[in-house]
């Protein structure tokens, strides 16, 4: 076996250029922000917690303005969105206005799989990239204790006498893992025998899936966090009685597992703008957006904020309007929509492996995929900009193609170079940005809140996805109606579904109409405050690829971790 810690570094690795800047003492970066020395709490020299007392404070100040970026269905390597998001964060505070970024937290199972970190890339990154990319501050491992606490007091319950007459057939509470792990989605439990507790099924879903990741990206208070993990249905007794954690016991014992990882994570980009990283929901398959601890205290310490939702428009933008920006009183003041000339030729009917052919014909094709995301923001009000992702390869004739597709929508595109330019390369994009800013929106929601559960989810497939139809299973339409009658009515919906296209089927690129979308499953998130409806073959706990990120990550004989990306 070969000596991989000799191989030397990359030198235009994303770890090489994060290498080869120094970070700013956090202290100096949370002095930007007004943050006192004694609010900080220090997580070695470049990362820290901010107190939950300022946090309170900085949360009762006039907001500043909320930016939004997401993007369009993306090739499975991501389309930058963010990366966009860092450097237009850095252009902004290149122009002098106050600005900190809001991003979510990564986790291990992309890191170690096919996606790589998320801390963004090239010259728009947040560092320290290694630290956050792996345990950071250890908030993915708290809420990994706190869910399997939960599900040792199940299982500790019947063994001791089930005193609640606990249906072990109809517990809805699986574990979580923060890694890909095919192998753990179905499994049997309490085998071996009487000392075992009771043989059950059981099944891991990944960390980021967890309702109690979804709290604490929820929540805006230690007692609110208590309240929402009590209210967590865990499953049903014989009787068909829904149970809460509350009455297992225990709950105060979560809070105390996640009492720091409650407290926003304070990191900086390359260029020293300050950066919240704080929860990581997946956008696919949970609510894709840090937490609003974190974008609150940004809005109240910063003029412009400028965060993220996981994956296309069609999930993680969504979720952020209809459900974060609902629960928490949120109003966004404008939308950029991420693209690349790639992704829009594969949209275009290009295979993935000549995405690198220049063919303007299949960009203005694939553009259909970009005006839909753009058309949905449109829905919700916010005015929008599109950002398109530059890559060398790149033609003036494809770039042309973009550019004439959008000019009838009557949105504005700006090439931005802040992968190998850092801030600089997004200043065309940040001036576009603070125009957008001056404007008042009128933001709502797609839905409103008293709408039937089984509409609601109908409205996001017509408005958001333009299916023709949804296909209820019996199993799905059953449990709408019993989560109508205990009283969850109001609650909006959180859509499980396939990153790469407006449908359930992850090979329907582009701009589909006509189709049916599959609802199999719904799940309810009563301390979360939402429903989970499952479309099609998604996964709450992801496989590894038959070549995962994890065989080229190494530790170089200085303790340098190479690999990551």
């Amino acid at each position: 076996m070969h000596d991989r810690s000799a191989r030397p570094l990359d030198p235009t690795s994303d770890a090489a250029i994060a290498a080869s800047v120094r970070p700013r003492p956090i202290e100096d970066v949370a002095a930007d922000l007004g943050i006192p020395a004694d609010a900080l709490y220090r997580y070695g020299p470049h990362k820290g917690k901010i107190s939950l007392d300022f946090v309170a404070e900085a949360e009762s100040r006039p907001r500043g303005q909320l930016v939004l970026v997401t993007a369009i269905n993306p090739t499975p390597a991501g389309e930058g969105k963010t990366t966009t998001t860092i450097g237009l964060g850095d252009a902004l505070s290149q122009l002098g206005t106050s600005t900190a970024v809001c991003l979510r937290e990564p986790s291990l199972g992309p890191v170690f799989g096919a996606k790589g970190g998320a801390t963004g890339g090239g010259r728009a990154q947040i560092i320290p990239m290694q630290d956050i990319n792996l345990h950071f501050t250890g908030d993915l491992h708290a809420i990994t204790a706190a869910h399997n606490l939960l599900s040792a007091l199940i299982d500790n319950h019947i063994h001791w006498g089930n005193a609640l007459d606990l249906d072990a057939r109809r517990i809805s509470w699986r574990r979580v893992m923060d890694l890909n792990d095919r192998a753990m989605r179905q499994i049997t439990v309490g085998l071996g025998g009487p000392a075992n507790g009771y043989p059950r099924e059981d099944g891991f879903d990944i960390t980021v899936a967890s309702e109690v990741m979804a709290i604490l990206c929820l929540a805006d208070s230690l007692s609110d966090l208590e309240a929402r993990l009590s209210r967590m249905v865990i499953g049903q007794t014989r009787g068909r009685r829904m149970v809460r954690a509350e009455e297992l016991g225990g709950v105060g014992a979560m809070v105390a597992l996640l009492k720091d990882a409650f407290q926003p994570n304070l990191v900086q980009t390359l260029e020293g703008t300050p950066a919240l990283v704080h929860g990581g929901p997946f956008a696919n398959i949970a609510h894709g957006c840090n937490s609003v601890m974190a974008t609150r205290t940004a809005l109240g310490l910063a003029d412009v904020v400028v965060t993220e939702a996981g994956f296309g428009a069609d999930l993680g933008a969504e979720k952020f309007l209809d459900i974060k920006c609902r629960q928490a009183g949120l109003v966004p003041s404008a939308a950029v929509v991420v693209a690349t000339v790639r992704a829009l030729k594969m949209h275009g009917g290009v295979p993935l492996k000549e995405l690198g052919t220049p063919d303007a014909a299949a960009v203005t094709l694939g553009c259909g995929n970009l005006k839909r995301h753009v058309e949905n923001l449109k829905k919700f009000g916010l005015p929008v900009v599109v950002a398109l992702n530059h890559f060398t390869g790149d033609t003036p004739e494809e770039l042309e193609a973009v550019h004439a597709a959008l000019a009838a929508e009557g949105v504005d595109v700006f090439p931005c170079g802040h992968w190998a330019r850092g801030g600089e390369g997004a200043l065309d994009l940040a001036h576009a940005v603070l125009d957008l800013l001056a404007r008042r929106p009128k933001f709502e929601y797609l839905y409103p809140s008293e709408l039937p559960l089984r509409e609601k989810i109908e409205t996001i497939a017509r408005e958001i996805y333009r299916a023709e139809r949804v296909d209820f299973s019996s199993a799905a339409t059953a449990k709408l109606k019993e989560y109508e009658l205990a009283g969850f009515g109001d609650l909006p919906v959180c859509m499980a579904k396939t990153q790469y296209s407006f449908s359930a089927d992850p090979t329907a690129r582009n701009a589909p109409t006509g189709h049916t979308l599959p609802i199999r499953e719904v799940r309810l998130s009563a301390g979360a405050g939402f429903v989970v409806a499952l479309a099609g073959d998604i996964m709450t706990m992801p496989g590894l690829p038959s070549a995962p990120a994890a065989q080229d990550i190494f530790v170089m004989p200085d303790g340098f971790i190479a690999g990551l990306s």
